[in-house]
């Protein structure tokens, strides 16, 4: 079989086809099935890049790209652009050589079409496109509206997903049309930001999309994760205003305003029950990112509804935080993540803002040793609520006996247990190797405390060498 030809048959197999091809660009000496069964057979060689060299040549894309976007045949069309997508994904140098033909702006027009087969090949082609060219997607803008038909293609998709039910079910190649128009989405609102504002026009029916899909499992797939990534540069309505029935906020849409909160914190609740931390790394900090975003610019009534879903409840406090198996409580354990410093920043950043960005709020909704490391690397003040009575110069109290309230509960700052719930002192003492392990580690935190130099902490253990209470080991 074609696809089984490999190093020098594979390489001549490729060539005859391709001078058939380009001969047939000037004699017009086939019959659209031979076009077409001869384009379907060299497809089969464009799946690695070995052995393939005359397909990466400028005559190569060339052919293609006429074949592609010159033939009558809206078959032979598309038996070609999907060679030519192939092409452009394999080997980067080829998509200078397609935008230097000036064939993207077909591929912007072949956008216009209401088809999904045309969709998925010309946003793939026009997603490439967008690395490794000086082509000028502005000109794609103004001249063939890129950005209205991106948009009537989200349009089309979002009815697939009405909200009494799917009636008409997307087909998989719908999905995978609409995967390509995300992605195309994505970067040329990244790279071209002056354009957002017409971009922006495809956010309500991305939220509706996201609302309404079924979930998967695992649920961070295609496509959720590119409606995800797609939201991430689309303005979110930053008027804090009742908003006209005319005029309804997609983002917090009436008569149900948590609807799209409610569906991140569920894909983001069931992602982490289901992926381990270094696949969450890459697949979900573009969620927590988007979380973050929203918070930032969510009604005043509606930032509560955020803080109760993702801040530590009372429950929480009934152990140390972070030990439970809640929501909030895994957030905080990534936080402290060693294998995804991505998302442990994100995941910090997202709790701090969820506390009104505030030193003190923080330390009370997390407790100290979960707000400690973001504090110090972001050169923020520790909270007098959660250092005083520690420096042993002047109080008499213990390390975290301060304590500070949390509806009504006092709460060891460091730990964030509710005071009362806090087991009573084991009654048996400790080992010699176990004292010397806890001495270490009070040893490290007051010398993280007083590199701030924000509070006046003496280290215990530095008083007690110079008061003479420590013993030379001979």
């Amino acid at each position: 079989m074609a696809h089984q030809l490999s190093g020098e048959a594979k390489a001549k197999e490729i060539a005859r086809l391709m001078n058939i091809l380009t001969l047939d660009l000037e004699e017009k000496n086939l019959l659209p099935p031979q076009r077409n069964a001869l384009l379907a057979e060299l497809k089969t060689y464009i799946r690695v890049v070995e052995d393939a060299g005359p397909l990466f040549s400028p005559e190569g894309v060339r052919t293609l790209a006429r074949h592609s976007f010159d033939s009558n045949s809206m078959i032979t069309s598309r038996e070609a652009s999907k060679c030519l997508a192939n092409i452009l994904l394999l080997e980067s140098k080829t998509r200078q050589m397609f935008a230097d033909l000036g064939y993207a702006a077909k591929a912007a027009q072949r956008l216009k079409n209401d088809n999904r087969e045309d969709e998925l090949l010309n946003s793939r082609i026009l997603f490439l496109m967008t690395y490794d060219t000086t082509l000028d997607f502005g000109e794609l803008f103004d001249d063939y509206q890129l950005a209205e038909s991106i948009n009537a293609n989200i349009t089309r998709h979002s009815k697939h997903f009405p909200k009494s039910g799917r009636k008409d079910p997307p087909t998989a190649i719908d999905i995978q049309a609409l995967s390509e128009t995300l992605k195309l989405l994505f970067n040329l609102s990244q790279y071209y930001p002056q354009h957002l504002s017409d971009l922006a026009k495809s956010a309500p029916n991305i939220l509706k999309i996201l609302c309404r899909i079924h979930l998967a499992t695992p649920v961070l797939q295609p496509p959720v994760t590119y409606l995800v990534n797609a939201l991430l540069n689309l303005s979110v309505d930053r008027d804090d205003k009742p908003h006209k029935d005319s005029d309804p906020n997609p983002w917090f849409p009436k008569p149900d305003q948590y609807c799209n909160i409610d569906r991140f914190i569920s894909i983001l609740d069931n992602a982490i029950h289901t992926y381990t931390e270094e696949q969450l790394e890459t697949l979900v900090t573009p969620l927590v990112t988007l979380l973050r975003k929203v918070f930032e610019f969510a009604p005043s009534h509606v930032r509560p509804h955020m803080q109760n879903a993702l801040l530590p409840s009372t429950t929480d406090r009934s152990q140390p935080l972070g030990q439970s198996n809640t929501l909030a409580s895994r957030l905080l354990r990534l936080s402290n993540s060693p294998v995804a410093p991505s998302l442990r920043e994100s995941v910090s950043s997202l709790l701090f803002e969820l506390s009104d960005k505030d030193a003190t709020s923080f330390v009370r909704n997390v407790g100290y040793g979960f707000a400690s490391g973001f504090l110090m690397t972001h050169d923020l003040p520790v909270p007098a609520s959660a250092t005083e009575g520690w420096s042993t110069g002047q109080s008499n109290d213990d390390l975290g006996e301060k304590l500070t309230n949390v509806d009504g509960k006092e709460i060891n700052p460091v730990t964030g247990q509710i005071r009362e719930m806090e087991p009573e002192a084991e009654g048996e003492e400790m080992t010699e190797e176990e004292k010397e392990t806890e001495a270490e580690r009070l040893f490290v935190l007051f010398e993280r405390l007083k590199a701030t130099g924000v509070v006046n902490v003496k280290n215990p253990v530095e008083q007690a060498v110079q008061e003479g209470r420590f013993e030379e080991v001979e």
